[in-house]
């Protein structure tokens, strides 16, 4: 498996990613936010950071660089996708999962680790994630919310990867991440990246990062 990891401006997770998929044996590179092509690639990591400086809104500049259009083909191709805090809400302003990640309900930057329940077993990502898992998160705009016809989808289609253990953003209905209906793309707010190598206390994050080893596209 190699996987692509997109950079764009103001990325400042890129390396945790990139180091994370090499640690579990996989074949990273970066990918430049105005390239064209994911020749090559059997995966893409959208990582997290502060992507055009979230100007406008968080992702919303990202989602319309020029390597968003063949990450979109890739996904519909029913290529794995992961977009990590920032990636989540890339993929979310692309259109590739529902919803929107706004500001914090406190009003402030939240870094600490939190603790997932698995709400789904459906597709590439929750292979290994059977048991609740600890994350990192940081993140100042990572509520997750969305319409209530889109809940009532996403709860009724199993559509919620996440759920928190405890909320620490105010995230409807404690939302952390959540999947497209063909299971190829996971956004989460938390960040399986910063948990593989066990330097972070634990290492969660290849439960979920490992099912890239276990997929053959």
């Amino acid at each position: 498996m190699k996987v692509a990891v997109i950079q764009f401006p103001g990325s400042n997770c890129d390396q945790d990613a990139l180091w994370a998929c090499r640690d579990l044996g996989l074949m990273a590179e970066f990918v430049w936010h105005g390239d064209a092509s994911l020749d090559g690639f059997g995966a893409v990591f959208v990582p997290g950071g502060f992507s055009y400086g979230d100007y406008l809104r968080c992702g919303a500049i990202a989602s319309r660089a020029t390597i968003m259009a063949e990450v979109l083909r890739f996904a519909q191709e029913g290529r794995p996708v992961i977009g990590a805090c920032n990636g989540f809400q890339v993929l979310c302003e692309t259109g590739l999962l529902p919803g929107a990640l706004l500001l914090n309900e406190k009003e402030k930057f939240v870094c600490r680790d939190v603790t997932l329940k698995p709400q789904t077993s459906t597709g590439y990502w929750m292979q290994g994630v059977s048991e609740p898992i600890t994350l990192p998160i940081a993140h100042g705009e990572g509520r997750y919310v969305c319409d209530d016809e889109t809940h009532a989808r996403l709860v009724g289609e199993g559509l919620i990867a996440f759920r928190y253990v405890e909320n620490p953003n105010g995230s409807r209905d404690d939302i952390a991440g959540v999947i497209n209906p063909a299971g190829n793309v996971l956004g989460l707010m938390p960040h399986p990246e910063r948990a593989v190598n066990g330097l972070g206390g634990n290492t969660d994050g290849r439960k979920l990062l490992n099912c890239l080893n276990l997929i053959n596209v």
